[in-house]
């Protein structure tokens, strides 16, 4: 049967869709992005904004309950954990990033992970890996029915948006919803889309992301129901279309001959937790610092930075006053980056943020925006100029940091990165076996083994990031 829309294709996919189609490729990348989620996911779980949200949720109770990630004496309702581990994993902006720009898997996995506990039969490592690229597919497919999506958001944040949509076909998935259930999934969630970019650079930020998968598997629950929605909701103007002015859709291609996105597109990995345009001005700025400290220039000396950045005038915060908007301010990653040579996950806590001789650099800083540095993930760059008082001057400039989908991290630094996390509130054996369990995904028969391994045992640990 010809399929009558774009909204029809979508489920159709989503429920079509079976392991057979997954590849090499596309199941080594989505392992890379389900351990990175866990582990920034398990250090977001000691920020204060994940603190706000698990007490908000603990007020809701339920016979069926699911793993609040590192926390042993709590389990709240399967959408409530997810919604306080999907505000865990994007509590710093630590988390994956693609392109068109979203973070994808934070709005997926612990939806996911919070179903699969709840279900009567345990899903498996492959049934979780096929849900889980099933989510990430939705959400790269949508965005590429969007130019203006491909560049720098500028209105609203892509995850509030997109990902609610990704986590309602992952849920679907692993629900076993069939087509017309998968699309009324859909409809049911682009009624729970949106988010003001207004709220980026503050605690809220990392609701967009709980709210996504939360409201996702929501979605999902409605739909097995009977709830029904537009049935044409990826096709028109009014559905999902409000969102982008220039909403162009075309139906997905028959599973018979599907070629996932992740397949032609992998996803940027952070070294450290910060806006993804601060990773090109810290690399920047790095090699600017190298160049000083070979010539044995004092600091003090320097006169003006000047910093070349795309125009976006959420990330340009010239004196932030937190570190939310530390994370947003292509001002203090690049004086950071200068100062320390690299940045970190300490570098935005107040010590750190509160250092005089820090605030005297941010002051001798100006950002100019070149009209040939648009604000695209793809294309853009981060250009640094250091003034000496005595006319020298010192010129970097990053055109693709380390982590870039198009310059990955290697295995070996994803796995540091990963442990690095992870030891801040998980034994080392819990660590290891985290690692091995995702590693060998495919053939385990319960993919809830990984909600015991994001139990705390044993001990605790506590990454203090307000005091010094």
């Amino acid at each position: 049967m010809l399929r009558k829309g774009v909204t029809e294709s979508f489920g159709a996919a989503i429920s079509s869709l079976n392991a057979a189609h997954l590849t090499e490729t596309v199941v080594r990348r989505s392992k890379r992005m389900i351990l990175d989620t866990l582990g920034v996911g398990l250090l977001g779980t000691t920020s204060g904004v994940f603190g706000k949200v698990l007490q908000y949720s603990k007020m809701y109770n339920a016979s069926n309950t699911s793993t609040v990630w590192g926390k042993p004496d709590i389990s709240l309702p399967p959408q409530y954990a997810a919604f306080v581990n999907g505000v865990a994993v994007h509590s710093m902006d630590f988390d994956d990033t693609w392109h068109p720009a979203t973070h994808p898997s934070g709005a997926v996995l612990p939806a996911l992970l919070a179903l699969a506990e709840s279900m009567h039969t345990r899903p498996s490592g492959l049934e979780l890996l096929l849900a889980f690229n099933v989510g990430i597919e939705v959400q790269g497919r949508l965005m590429r029915f969007s130019k203006e999506a491909h560049n720098i958001p500028k209105r609203f944040h892509p995850p509030a948006v997109v990902g609610v949509m990704g986590s309602a076909a992952a849920t679907a998935k692993l629900l076993g919803l069939e087509r017309t259930q998968c699309r009324e999934a859909l409809a049911i969630a682009a009624s729970y889309a949106g988010a003001p970019l207004a709220n980026a650079a503050t605690q809220t930020k990392p609701l967009h992301i709980g709210n996504a998968t939360r409201r996702g598997l929501e979605a999902s629950y409605l739909a097995l129901l009977g709830l029904e929605g537009n049935k044409q909701v990826l096709d028109i103007e009014s559905g999902f279309g409000a969102f982008y002015t220039d909403y162009s859709p075309d139906p997905l291609p028959p599973t018979s001959s599907y070629r996932w996105v992740l397949e032609d597109q992998d996803v940027a990995f952070k070294r450290f937790p910060a806006h993804l345009g601060m990773h090109w001005m810290a690399d920047a700025a790095a090699a600017v610092r190298g160049r000083l400290l070979t010539r044995n220039v004092d600091f003090q000396q320097i006169e003006k930075i000047v910093l070349r950045v795309p125009n976006s005038r959420y990330i340009n915060c010239p004196f932030p006053a937190s570190e939310h908007e530390a994370r947003h301010s292509f001002q203090f990653n690049a004086c950071s980056a200068l100062l320390d040579g690299r940045v970190s996950v300490e570098s935005f806590s107040r010590c750190e943020r509160d250092r005089a001789e820090l605030k005297d650099l941010l002051a001798k800083v100006q950002v100019e925006s070149p009209a040939d540095n648009q604000p695209n993930f793809d294309t853009m760059y981060c250009d640094i100029s250091v003034e000496l008082q005595n006319g020298q001057s010192f010129t970097e400039r990053c055109n693709r940091f380390y982590g870039h989908w198009k310059k990955p991290l290697s295995q070996e630094d994803l796995l540091k990165k990963f442990k690095a996390n992870a030891t801040t509130v998980l034994p080392l054996e819990s660590v290891e076996g985290i690692i091995e369990a995702v590693d060998n995904l495919e053939n385990i028969r319960d993919c809830s083994v990984l909600s015991t391994f994001l139990q705390v045992n044993e001990k605790t640990l506590f990454l203090n990031t307000t005091s010094c």
